[in-house]
Parts: structure tokens; sequence; C-alpha cells
């Protein structure tokens, strides 16, 4: 059985199979593979793991010795590396290629998943995923993003940015869930809404309004997590809960770094300049007090575990409801209106707030 690899790869991992230049381990297979997504801070950390798949066949106690020694240096790296990124380093971990989404997330955590299509007025946009199924016995609504695996499924899914019909298909099931006393759990990964002719003549705009003042007014449990991008009124659709929750490599921005720096320096070669001062990751937003909680991935990021890093935001969302749902649907409300009234209220040197 091939490891968990986009299908670009699945045809090197049989042909690396016959001439791997790391001796044909399996775990060597897999680190050639992963070199083709290595982001340039994560390069010690491949020549490590480069290291350990050629010693990952070794039989001599010498050999096995040295491989128990790589692998603990290997974590200390991993954690070292990623406990130092840059705003624009999370960005770049956040759109890794192999990092898990949300069909990846309620593959790990969700069990007997049945998927919900359509809007009921135009089509089923793909870019938007809404269900039924248990996480840790309870039933839930889930819904997310969806970008696709293969080019075909990205193209398909307009690589997670949603339609006018995919926020309204979200809010109909959302209303499903409210009918039926369901907590709902949402998973964004969008770099932003679409932004073509045919979404602003159905309403874009609108679609995304209705759902943020729909969202306030639900009666049960929202929780709402940022697993990869987080990205303007593309997340915000479905983005406004009782909880918000940041995996610690993702990103939350009204604007991807790439267009603000277009914008204030003509150019995109500002990138990180820009996604420093948008103060954009999990540890500037909950400073501000807009993200509720950080939720830790496994060392060296999710897209190097993603069933470990879905048992973390499992926990997350499990704690959480079990606290949400003890409260009244009046004190749901109440709190939800309190908790974004709060948002960009700033006071600075003592002086008065200001919205």
């Amino acid at each position: 059985m091939l490891p968990a690899l986009c299908q670009g790869c699945q045809s090197l991992f049989l042909e690396r199979s016959r001439r791997c230049p790391f001796g044909g381990g399996l775990l060597s297979i897999v680190v050639a593979l992963r070199n083709n997504h290595i982001l340039d801070f994560e390069k010690p950390i491949a020549e490590l793991e480069a290291r350990i798949g050629q010693l990952s066949q070794a039989t001599s106690a010498g050999d096995l010795e040295t491989l128990a020694r790589l692998r603990s240096d290997l974590d200390v790296l991993k954690r070292e590396i990623f406990s130092k990124l840059t705003p624009w380093e999370k960005v770049q971990v956040a759109r890794h290629p192999e990092r898990p989404q949300s069909t990846d997330f309620i593959r790990h955590m969700v069990e007997d998943f049945v998927e919900l299509h359509g809007d009921r007025t135009f089509s089923d946009d793909r870019a938007v995923l809404t269900g039924l199924g248990r996480i840790d016995g309870r039933r839930v609504l889930i819904l997310g993003h969806r970008k696709g695996k293969t080019t075909r499924e990205r193209l398909t899914c307009y690589f997670g940015c949603a339609h006018p019909e995919g926020y309204r298909k979200a809010l109909a099931k959302m209303r499903l869930a409210e009918k039926f006393n369901l907590p709902i759990v949402s998973l964004i990964d969008t770099s932003g809404a679409y932004a073509g002719i045919g979404a602003e003549e159905r309403g874009q705009a609108q679609a995304i309004a209705t759902n943020l003042f729909e969202m306030s007014h639900l009666r049960v449990p929202v929780y709402c997590a940022v697993i990869g991008e987080g990205g303007s009124g593309g997340a915000l659709g479905i983005g406004l809960g009782d909880h918000l929750a940041m995996l610690e490599h993702s990103y939350y921005s009204v604007i991807p770094p790439e267009g603000c720096s277009a914008i204030l320096w003509r150019d995109s070669e500002h990138a990180a300049e820009a996604a420093e001062a948008l103060r954009i990751t999990p540890e500037d937003l909950s400073a501000l007090g807009i993200v509720d909680e950080i939720v830790p991935e496994p060392p060296g990021g999710a897209h190097r575990d993603p069933r470990g890093a879905a048992e973390l935001l499992k926990q997350s969302i499990s704690r959480t409801l079990d606290e949400l749902e003890r409260r009244s649907s009046e004190e749901l409300l109440e709190r939800r209106y309190e908790k974004h009234r709060r948002i960009g209220c700033i006071i600075e040197g003592g002086g008065d707030s200001a919205d």
C-alpha cells in the first residue's frame, strides 16, 4: 500500500522504489518524495531525515544506536526550527502542498460521516464541504473549505475559493443542525471567496453577509477552526461562532501578504514585510483577543503528521463542545454577541476605547 502522497507523487514513488538513492527503504522513499516540497527553512530537517532513511534498514548494534540518536536529534531540530518561524514562514507552512485539508481531518477524526450536497437554489459548490458525523461519539454537523488534492480536484473545487452557492449550502445545513439541536464544527482553509464575474452576479457579498448575520443567531454551539489559510471574507463566511481556534502554523488575514505588498509597494516582493505588519499569526491574533485558542501541531508541522494533528484538533473540539453544551441557548447568543462586539475595540495609553 502506498503512503499518503499526492497523486502526482505516487508515480514517482513507484519509480524511486526501484532505484532509491537511500537504499530502497520505505522511509527513504517517502523522504525522497517529500524533498519535492521542502521549504527553505526545512532543509536541515530534510537532510537529517535523509540520513535516518539511509540507516532505516540497519541491523548492526552501532547503526541502531546511531539511528536512535539521530531520531532524537530530529525531534529536537523540528521543535527548535518551528518554534521560531517568522509570519511569512508560517504562511508558507499553512500553504504547504502536503498540509492536511478538511477532508483529511474528517477522515481521521469523524466517524460515520455522511456528506450533504447542494444549496437548493443553483448548484453544489465543491469548494464547501458539509455533512453529518460523530466526533468522540457526539453527533455534529461539519462544514469546511475543500481545496482538492489532485489537479483535477483543485480545479473542480476552485482551490477552496467558494461561490455564493457554497455559502448558501453551508447556511442551509447549519439551519438543519439548529433544527435538530446539533453542534456545528467549521474547518476554515481558503485564500478567499471566489472573485469571478459569475460569483459577483449571483451575490457573493450578500451571501457572506447573510451567513454572518444568521450564524450570529444560531441557537446551537458553533466551533470554528482555521486549519490552514484564513483568507478574508471567504473565511468569515463560515467562521462566526462561539469559539475560534487556530492551528499553530495557520494564518488569518483580511488580505494575503502578496496582495498587501502589491497595494503598498506596487509588487509582491515585500510579502514577508507585509506578513509581519498584518499580524496574521495565531500568536498575534490571540494577543489581540480575536482567537480563543491556539491548537498545537505535531513537531515539524501538521504536514508531517496529519493523523497526530487531527487528534490534537479533535481533543480541542470535544473539550470546547463539552463546555459550550452546558450553556443555554440564550447564554450562547449573548456571549457570542459580546465576543464579536469586542473585536476591533482598542485602548492605547489608557485612553478611550474606539471601534
